[in-house]
């Protein structure tokens, strides 16, 4: 039986290729506009797959860090008239020796300036008051460049706005939106297509071999049916890590499910994630038509999510990564969170948001010592009190959670005040 550790670098192993490949082959065009509101393929979470350059310097031409007076620093000391205005947004005239111009945070220096002193500094205080003076006396101590904002101090024309690679923040697409540029290139996203497996869930026929619509009714069978879980939860945990999918029912029927992968993966997919079928029933689906072309199936000490299976698989002739979870609700997203979501979120240059925190539990619990159990709970008053039991079908006691709770091998009874490494979950 694997560790955890060693059945997760097994699965960084297998998916390492794609997630580096498409860093060097197709890189998408995106504008920077539907990159910052989420909008197009892939919301979210994107890294440059070639670097930007800056097609002018950063600021573009040398502007006032506050409203105050356009001056040159020889006239300090001095009594100077005051000239026209500069608002932001216009192309001044030169300053005229002798005068002060009264300008505005972001307004271009007016050539012949080389300072600003602040409105502060005059009788008025503030504009708009200070429009109706007629002269201004320049401060003593000003020198060249105070309160200028020089052409390329932030980044020189040509400069690097940031690498491939690079992640797509706020803040980078400011920087590119300030130098004009409308669309990067950017890494497209992981494409997963996530496989529910079992005739009991709603939409897998086996007529139709897969389905990716609306759940229907099953006639004469419905209380016999279940709505497809695994398919909306990790096509949604998967989306938080900038991944897109799509997502295929299909029934435990081994013809079935081979037509149905055959078809969906196509040339579409990176990476293929089933749910369910790689058990010890007598309808393993997943077992039974993939560990015969290649996919593993491996036990893992860990509960929820002990049955666990993967490797690369041919599907219409392209071999393809393929990670297998146990169909239980729960231990699909427990077998995520522990296995695969921190490969993804990692190359997706996410930050490490289910850092581990160790606290005191407020309950009593068991936990098989063979394994490592991972349950759900809350933090309160910096105590760790757990939501539910151990078992895999609870899902709607793993939304109420906060955290997951981390009980390690080798320990058979938790109680109160014993200390617990929690990730916080939202």
């Amino acid at each position: 039986m694997r560790t955890i550790g060693q059945h997760r670098d097994e699965i960084a192993a297998l998916v390492a290729p794609v997630l580096s490949g498409r860093r060097f082959t197709d890189p998408e065009a995106q504008r920077i506009v539907d990159l910052a509101t989420g909008a197009g393929v892939g919301r979210g979470h994107r890294v440059l797959g070639r670097a930007v350059v800056a097609p002018v310097p950063l600021p573009p031409f040398d502007n006032s860090q506050m409203d105050g007076f356009a001056v040159r620093a020889a006239d300090a000391g001095t009594v100077l008239r005051v000239a026209l205005p500069i608002p932001a947004g216009v192309v001044p005239s030169p300053l005229e020796p002798g005068t002060a111009a009264p300008i505005m945070t972001g307004a271009r220096i007016p050539d012949g300036a080389d300072a600003v002193f602040p409105v502060e500094a005059t009788e008025a205080g503030a504009f708009p008051a200070a429009l109706g003076l007629a002269e201004v006396r320049v401060p003593d101590n000003l020198v060249v460049g105070t309160f200028v904002r020089a052409t390329g101090t932030d980044l020189p024309q040509g400069g690097e706005l940031a690498p491939a690679g690079a992640p797509v923040t706020p803040a980078l697409l400011g920087a590119l939106a300030s130098a004009g540029v409308a669309s990067v290139d950017v890494v497209r996203p992981l494409r997963v297509l996530v496989v529910s497996t079992g005739s009991e869930l709603l939409g897998a026929s086996a007529d139709a071999g897969s389905s990716s619509g609306d759940a229907g009714s099953s006639s004469g069978a419905a209380s016999a049916m279940i709505g497809d879980a695994n398919g909306i939860a990790l096509s949604a945990a998967l989306a938080e890590v900038g991944a897109v999918t799509r997502a295929v029912r299909v029934p435990d029927d081994e013809a079935a499910f081979l037509a149905a992968l055959d078809d969906a993966v196509g040339e579409w997919a990176d990476l293929v994630l089933t749910t369910g079928g790689i058990s010890a029933g007598a309808y393993e689906v997943v077992r039974q038509a993939l560990e015969p072309r290649g996919l593993a199936v491996t036990p893992v000490a860990m509960q929820p999510g002990g049955p666990q299976a993967s490797g690369t698989v041919t599907f219409a002739g392209r071999p393809v990564p393929v990670v297998s979870f146990p169909g239980n609700p729960v231990s699909a997203l427990v077998s995520f969170e522990v296995l695969l979501r921190p490969l993804l979120a990692a190359d997706a240059g996410l930050p490490d948001d289910r850092a581990a925190q160790v606290l005191p539990a407020a309950d009593a619990a068991t936990s098989p010592p063979g394994k490592h159990q991972v349950r759900r709970g809350r933090v309160e008053d910096g105590r760790v009190h757990f939501v539910g039991g151990p078992s895999s079908h609870l899902l709607a006691h793993y939304a109420a959670a906060t955290h997951l709770v981390h009980v390690p091998v080798g320990t058979a009874t938790v109680e109160p005040g014993d200390p617990l490494t929690v990730w916080r979950l939202r």
